[in-house]
């Protein structure tokens, strides 16, 4: 067998491949919407064979979960992160966080908002959005946690509460009821307030 020169392509682990083709999918939302998200369309974008997205999904319905999913848990860590690496104040932390949540409801055009509209009807749908909210509540937590003098358990309530507050505000902005601003600011304070009074 003669030598090209040229580097043999390294197989990807499951790991990368289903990073791969989620990725993929996230192109395939921004560019062309959700509708057109499908396992077949995603192999082809993807340069793999129609199994091979099939394997790591099942049906278009799970592809849709796991992409929702890991969308939602890039941005938690993403802004877990960034608060991290920031010396803030509580009501700094309190305005950035409400800031964050409520631009996430606001943003009624990314592809985390087309593609939960894409699973609506699906029955599994409920049980991600909890896990969502489940998420959303650990990052609070890991947020406010410099913040606060409260024991975990009693830190971890409180920061249901207020994730059940953003959503209720959430909501709010959506009917058009109030301004994104407006939804920010009463979330901060929020927040804020419930820190405080602990």
């Amino acid at each position: 067998m003669q030598d090209t020169g040229r580097p043999t392509p390294r197989r990807l682990s499951a790991a990368e491949r289903r990073r791969q083709l989620l990725d993929t999918a996230l192109l395939i939302v921004r560019e062309e919407g959700a509708d057109r998200l499908t396992l077949g369309h995603l192999a082809a974008r993807a340069g793999v064979s129609k199994p091979v997205a099939y394997d790591h999904f099942g049906t278009r319905s799970g592809l849709l979960i796991e992409l929702y999913r890991w969308i939602d848990i890039e941005r938690v860590n993403a802004f877990r992160e960034a608060m991290a690496t920031s010396q803030l104040t509580l009501d700094e932390t309190a305005k950035r966080l409400a800031a964050a949540y409520i631009d996430c409801a606001a943003d009624m055009t990314d592809e985390f908002h087309a593609v939960g509209a894409a699973m609506a009807g699906s029955e599994e749908k409920a049980a991600v959005f909890q896990e969502l909210l489940d998420n959303s509540v650990a990052m609070f937590v890991s947020v406010l946690k410099p913040h606060s003098t409260l024991s975990p358990p009693e830190l971890y309530r409180y920061c249901v509460g207020l994730v059940g507050a953003g959503e209720a505000l959430s909501a709010t902005l959506v009917r058009g009821m109030c301004s994104a601003a407006e939804a920010a600011e009463a979330f901060a304070s929020l927040i804020e307030g419930a820190l405080r009074a602990a």
